[in-house]
Formats: structure tokens, sequence, C-alpha cells
């Protein structure tokens, strides 16, 4: 195995680019509702995928944000056998801290493309400045595919090894979705934890209280409602990925269309609906990227493998304030109001060593790209209570 690191670029050839055009022009959009009047709860409507297909197809340019995402240095390195791909944004900022940035599905290392700049070069040179590490999950995008039974706890010490290969012995992570997990083994595992400084999750699949339903607090209850309606109603998905992951891949690899509906459904759905954003073409521009970059990296098959090989969702709850699983790292949560299931304090405080708690209803599973702001103003309150002295790891048992 070489511990070196390549140099990379985002570089995806233009036969590549038209033979997706061409796929595009050939496919059959459906013209009227499954049923009439057919509405989301049946999943993607035909009006979404019809002006999604119609934007692909004669507005967004690929190769514009192509060279938008080779604005940062983009590298590969070989871990466990296994190629590695990540961003590394550094800081010109004196004191900057090192920062680890982990994405879960449907992300991808994009998912924080509007945080990067605000996070290595802040406008208040007053403000906390980071070095920013993004790297794609194995299996995503521009990493290789994991080996059998390879689960996000062993991908959990490949990330750590990519810090201390990069020279950071100490950093900071941030992470939403299945790179919670992975933040959550390098927070509680007494191995990583020591060299990690402080976490902050935006996606926390914590036990609810009991009474969470009866609760006076309207939040509360839409909470409750909310973890409980993408449970019973939006896990199709996830129980094709955990189960049927390869005959998934046969039916997305080469169907741009099928990819969009599967992939863009959850970013049109997992989202605050009220939020102008939604509607805009630099959402649209945002889904289309992930999209693509699922596509010509051919990863719809194996970035299913993180459902296959984790806990299920229905065990969250349960696995997650397993003793083993507990943050002893000073961690911080946001809960967004419109994530898939959000938390509440209690649940949170039940999985870690919660220092920073904050709430916000502006936005929903993707707070990188919906709340770029808020979360950068987050990460780095959790970060300074840990730099002022405030707060402390918790001791191992």
């Amino acid at each position: 195995m070489s511990d070196s690191v390549r140099p990379y670029r985002v570089d995806v050839p233009r036969s590549d680019v038209e033979r997706l055009l061409r796929r595009l022009k050939d496919t059959r959009i459906p013209t009227q509702d499954i049923v009439p009047n057919a509405g989301s709860d049946y999943g993607i409507t035909t009006g979404w995928i019809n002006d999604m297909y119609n934007y692909w197809l004669n507005n967004f340019e690929w190769y514009k944000q192509q060279d938008y995402m080779n604005q940062w240095p983009h590298f590969l390195t070989e871990i466990n056998d296994q190629d590695v791909h990540f961003v590394h944004a550094r800081s010109k900022a004196p004191g900057a801290l090192p920062l680890l940035l982990i994405h879960g599905w449907p992300g991808s290392f994009y998912e924080f493309s509007q945080v990067i700049n605000p996070l290595t070069k802040p406008e208040d040179e007053s403000k906390q400045a980071f070095h920013c590490i993004v790297p794609s999950l194995p299996g995503f995008c521009f990493s290789s595919r994991p080996p059998r039974g390879q689960t996000l706890k062993h991908v959990a010490g490949m990330f750590h090894t990519l810090m201390q290969r990069l020279g950071y012995d100490k950093y900071c992570v941030q992470a939403g979705d299945w790179g919670q997990w992975v933040g959550r083994e390098l927070g509680a595992n007494p191995t990583y934890a020591k060299h990690v400084t402080a976490i902050h999750f935006n996606w926390l699949p914590a036990p609810l209280p009991s009474d969470l339903a009866a609760s006076s607090n309207p939040r509360d209850q839409q909470i409750h409602s909310r973890v409980q309606a993408w449970l019973t109603s939006h896990l199709a998905y996830a129980i094709h990925m955990r189960t049927r992951p390869s005959s998934l891949a046969l039916t997305l690899t080469d169907n741009p269309t099928a990819l969009l509906s599967f992939i863009g459904e959850k970013y049109d759905e997992a989202v605050n609906p009220n939020n102008p954003l939604i509607k805009s073409n630099l959402w649209k521009g945002h889904i289309l990227t992930t999209v693509c970059l699922y596509y010509f990296t051919n990863c719809a098959g194996t970035s299913s493998l993180v459902y296959f090989e984790n806990t299920w969702h229905e065990r969250f709850p349960e696995e997650i304030v397993k003793k083993e699983n507990r943050v002893r790292v000073p961690m911080g949560y946001t809960s967004f109001l419109w994530d898939t299931r959000p938390s509440v304090r209690w649940g949170a405080e039940q999985t870690g060593n919660l220092v920073f708690y904050s709430e916000r209803d502006e936005a929903g599973h993707f707070a990188a790209l919906e709340c770029p702001e808020g979360l950068v103003e987050d990460i780095r309150a959790v970060v300074g209570m840990v730099t002022r002295g405030e707060v402390k790891t918790e001791e191992f048992d």
C-alpha cells in the first residue's frame, strides 16, 4: 500500500457528456400522472420530473459545474487497498483548524460546495477559519468501491488515517446522514477520539421522548409527525438498497432519468418546501450536479452498499445509544426541522457529550446546501467552546 497523495481533477470526457445528452433525448418522460391528480404521496410527480428533465436537457451546463468543483484541490490516496478521493482546501488564515466534512447518501463531496469557502476564507477575520478536508465515502464518486463487509466503522479508521497522513494529528469533524455514523465512531472510539477536538452533527437519529406527540410545543409535535411519516411512507428506497443493491444498480446505472428520480426525490421531499431556494434554478443545479456525479462515476450501485453493510434505519435509535457508540468528545447538534428524522435536545443528550444544541426551522436534510450560513455558524460555535476551554472530552470507562 502506498501512502502517497496524488493530485486529481474532475475531468469528465466530452464523449461521456455527449452520450448522456443522447440518452436524455431518447428518454420517454411520462406525460400524465400515474392516477388522475396524483400527488407526491405516490412518489415523484409528473410535473417535477418534466421540469427537471427539460432543465437538464436545455439549460444545465456540466462543464460549468466541473470548473466550479475544480476551484478546490482534489486528491487521491490509497488506504486499505482502496483509492480515497478528497478535496483539501487549506485556509491561509493563521490559526486555522483542520475540519473533516463527511457526507452521506444521496450526497457527495459536492454537498459541501457552499460551505468550503466560508469556512476557509471567512469575511470576518475574527471568525475561526478551517482547513477543509472533504472525502468521498468508499463507493461514491471518485473513491474506490468498498470490499464485501466494509462498514462505516471501518471507514472511520480510513478517514482517521487520511487526516494523519495529511499531517493533522488533531482535527474537528462535521457530518450528517451516513457520515454521522463515521463521525460518531471517530468520537466514540478511544483510538480516534484522542485526536478529535470537536464534532458537529446536522443529522442525529436519536430516540424521541415517548410523550413527544403530546407536547404543547408545536415544533415537538411536528418532529414526531415527520419522523413517523418518514419511517412509514418514505423508506422504499432504503429497503431496496439494503436488500438488493445489485439489482438496483442495473436499473439506475445507465438510465439518467431514473437516477434523477431516485436521487432527486430526496432533494425535493427532505427539505423545507417553503424555502424559495428549493424552487430556484440554483437548486436544480445542485440536484443535477449530484446526479451527474453519480452517473459519470457509475456509483449508483456501489453507493447503495452503505445501506447493505450497515444498521437498518428502524434500528438507528437503539444502535446510537449503545455505550460503544457514545461520542465522548465535545459534540454539537443542530436540529433542522425539515430533516428526515430530526431529533430534540433530550434525544441528542442520550447519544453523546452534548455541549451545543440549536434549532433551525429554515432547512432540512441537506443543511450544507440549504442553510450554509447557519451550518457554518453552528460549527464555529461548538468548536469555539472547545478552543476557549469551556468544555472537554468525557473520560472513557
